[in-house]
């Protein structure tokens, strides 16, 4: 890893910017980021934020959205985690919280106002960039966004092959799949050849 992006890494794992928002919720926890890039990625995961699996253990989708995720992409933890082929960029770096009815809190805009240029600056260009959610598809799409996920997830042959707007990967999502059959039919296919693709 080059100086300059381990330097980024150390900024970003040392903030604590949003330490007195997370005590305020209902997990009153500490910040824990958990920046993971390296040099020149192929593939770029632009996702919400860790959720509380991931940020006790300090690892990206280290969770069941990881495990599909992956099998969206159709590749193993080995390439995933492998620094110099897949970068991961949430809108928060760290858990946000839970609300007082246990639904995960919005990641706070302060971390990605803070952070998100300077990585993706650092970054440099990459080959193949996946936006999961909402709030990673606002950000980089801006007004190319349809209003709503599932909107933007169907067009979402504007933006291949280098962009993919993604569904979040969440259990929950599941009743959602189930209602849209083309996405697994029609862009999974997609995602996966132009994941093979670009890490050939």
């Amino acid at each position: 890893m080059t100086a300059a992006l381990d330097d980024l890494r150390g900024r970003i794992a040392a903030c604590r910017l949003c330490a007195g928002r997370f005590a305020a919720t209902a997990t009153a926890h500490a910040p824990r980021p958990v920046p993971w890039f390296g040099p020149a990625p192929q593939v770029l995961v632009c996702g919400q934020a860790p959720g509380l699996r991931v940020h006790k253990a300090g690892r990206p989708f280290l969770d069941p959205s990881g495990d599909r995720l992956r099998a969206w992409m159709g590749i193993g933890p080995e390439t995933f985690y492998d620094l110099s082929r897949v970068a991961v960029l949430p809108m928060a770096f760290c858990f946000p919280g839970y609300d007082g009815a246990g639904a995960d809190l919005p990641p706070p805009a302060l971390c990605a106002k803070t952070w998100h240029r300077a990585v993706l600056a650092a970054l440099g260009p990459v080959p193949l960039t996946l936006l999961i959610g909402g709030y990673a598809q606002r950000w980089h799409l801006g007004r190319a966004a349809r209003p709503g996920v599932t909107a933007t997830v169907a067009g979402w042959r504007a933006h291949a092959p280098q962009v993919f707007p993604l569904p979040h990967p969440s259990w929950r999502n599941t009743a959602w799949l189930n209602r849209n059959p083309w996405y697994e039919a029609e862009l999974i296919p997609a995602l996966r050849q132009r994941v093979a693709e670009v890490l050939a």
